[in-house]
This record gives structure tokens, sequence and C-alpha cells, in this order.
């Protein structure tokens, strides 16, 4: 059964002698700019690979950004046997806003959102411009980029968002396990 878990209780569990293992289900660049000491991180875009990889025996907290796709990862572990599941209600936002310790890294990356946000306008604009400029047909390119974000918005999947995840920029740095907490 997956249950609900607020930062309070985590930050005493961490804490204090409780033993628990938060798995942080963010992209790489996001959990390198700022974490929760002790979090591991393993990214929801390739959770199944090393799902394997967490102790069946101590409890899960899963967190992200928001809570989102620490909810999907929990459905994940569910279906593979996993019975002690919690999701960190608000993920680091909450955590942040709580004014809980944060582990700031050295990442100058952009988060996931902010990145997706960017690159749909980017082509958004360079569309209509073009659209003016070249061809009306490219008018279209902004109304199937329109398409995708209202499907993104109303199914919580961003293909873009998928596809931006492994890029480059935004895979591990010198980690050679997904399951590796960042230092």
């Amino acid at each position: 059964m997956i249950k609900q878990a607020t930062v309070q209780e985590i930050n005493s569990l961490l804490n204090g002698s409780g033993e628990c293992q938060v798995i942080d289900v963010r992209e790489f660049s996001e959990f390198d700019s700022e974490r929760v000491a002790g979090a591991k991180v393993m990214p929801l875009s390739n959770f199944e690979k090393h799902a394997e990889e967490i102790d069946h025996t101590k409890p899960v907290f899963l967190m992200c950004r928001s809570g989102n796709r620490a909810a999907k990862a929990a459905e994940r572990l569910a279906a593979k046997g996993f019975t002690d599941i919690h999701v960190i209600k608000g993920g680091m936002q909450a955590w942040a806003a709580a004014d809980l310790p944060v582990v700031n890294g050295e990442s100058k990356t952009w988060s996931l959102e902010r990145q997706v946000r960017f690159t749909a306008g980017l082509l958004i604009l360079t569309s209509v411009i073009l659209g003016f400029t070249v061809s009306q047909y490219f008018f279209v390119v902004s109304g199937l980029f329109g398409v995708g974000l209202t499907f993104a918005g109303a199914t919580d999947w961003c293909g873009m968002a998928m596809v931006l995840a492994r890029m480059p920029w935004n895979k591990a740095r010198g980690n050679t396990c997904c399951n590796a907490e960042v230092s």
C-alpha cells in the first residue's frame, strides 16, 4: 500500500534512528542542484533499470520536485511487490518551504520543467517568426506544440521532458550507478 508522508516526518526519521531510505526520482541535474542530505538519486526516466537496488526490508520514501513523479515511482514499486512505500507530499518544494536543510550543489543546469518551458517557447516563437517570414505552414508547427503542451498538462506525461532528460547535460557526472548518492 502506498502511503503519504510529510517533509517533517521524513526530517525526523533522517535525524533520528528511524531506518528509511529516501529515493529522489528527479533527474540528475535537479538532484545535483539541490537535494536532501542522505537521499539517493534514481531518476524516474530510467527507474526500471535500478529499482531492484532498493532494499525491500526498509521503508521507501520517494521524493521529487512536487510529488507527481514520486507517485508514479511508488506505483512501479508496488507492482514489483514493495509494501512499505511512502510518497513525500509536496516533494522538494514542500521541503524548501518548510525551511528544512537542503544540500546545494554546484550544478548550473536548469530544472527539467524550466528546460521544457524554454524549449517549447523557443520552438513556438521560431515557428511563428518563420510563419510570417518564410511560409504560413510554419504556423502549423506552433499549433502542434500547443496540442503537445495541452496533452502534457492533461495527462501529466510530457514527451519533450522525456527527450530532454536524456540529453548529455542532464546525465550524471561521475556516477556509474543511479542509486549512488551524489556528493
